[in-house]
């Protein structure tokens, strides 16, 4: 990595047995959710927190390396998606300061946002991770997490390279003769989405458009929502 300047920040929380290389396929991004940058890096390599990630970004663009990519890092906790359970297993977490919904939930700045671009690119080409592998944690977990939230510029990503964001294109999607839900959730099936409990039902039709509709996040599964949805089945990569 000699074109990005990492700061290595040793965590002891990971699994001391290597991977191979190739059962890393997946990239998860999260916030910190903290109420500041020393608190968090604290908490993510203290041995009482039993969390820790491979990578965080603070606000300033400056990245901290605190567990190697080789090693099972512990960030995504009770987790699925698609064949994958315990996604700890096979992807590499990056952590983004911010204080999260909780503390008062920031924008993203645009240098934290660019070196997370470069990290992830080189990520990618090295473990050969697919775009459809680029999850939140609230993708992920979507029963208990939000993060990285609404504030967070998928589509940006999406548009250098990284992740998918439903484009203009997707209001031309016709829509099942089904009910509404049993699309909905059908399709969520299809991307990769698991914990689909019909008793949870806003709270993971939320954080879908957290992630792919952020300017109205109601839990209301509307027309656009369920086209999105569609597009998103139809445009995997």
């Amino acid at each position: 990595m000699f074109f990005m300047q990492i700061t290595k920040f040793y965590s002891p929380n990971f699994d001391k047995n290597k991977r191979a290389n190739k059962n890393i396929t997946a990239i998860i991004i999260h916030y910190t959710g903290m109420q500041s940058e020393r608190e968090s890096i604290r908490r993510l390599s203290s041995l009482d927190s039993k969390v820790s990630c491979h990578y965080l970004i603070n606000r300033s663009g400056k990245i901290f390396k605190l567990v190697r990519e080789r090693n099972i890092a512990w960030h995504a906790g009770k987790s699925m998606w698609g064949k994958y359970k315990n996604l700890n297993r096979n992807s590499i977490g990056i952590e983004l300061v911010n204080k999260g919904h909780r503390y008062g939930y920031q924008s993203f700045t645009t240098i934290q946002i660019k070196k997370l671009i470069k990290l992830c690119k080189y990520l990618m080409r090295k473990y050969r991770i697919k775009n459809r592998l680029i999850l939140g944690h609230s993708d992920i977990a979507p029963l208990r997490k939000v993060d990285p939230g609404e504030k967070f510029p998928w589509g940006y990503l999406s548009a250098n390279g990284i992740g998918i964001f439903p484009k203009k294109g997707f209001k031309k999607y016709n829509l099942s003769s089904m009910s509404q839900a049993k699309t909905f959730f059908k399709n969520l099936h299809k991307i990769g989405y698991r914990y689909l409990k019909s008793k949870f039902k806003k709270k993971i039709i939320k954080n879908f458009q957290r992630r792919y509709r952020p300017g109205k996040v109601d839990g209301i599964l509307d027309q656009e929502t369920l086209k999105i949805s569609e597009f998103l089945v139809k445009n995997q990569k």
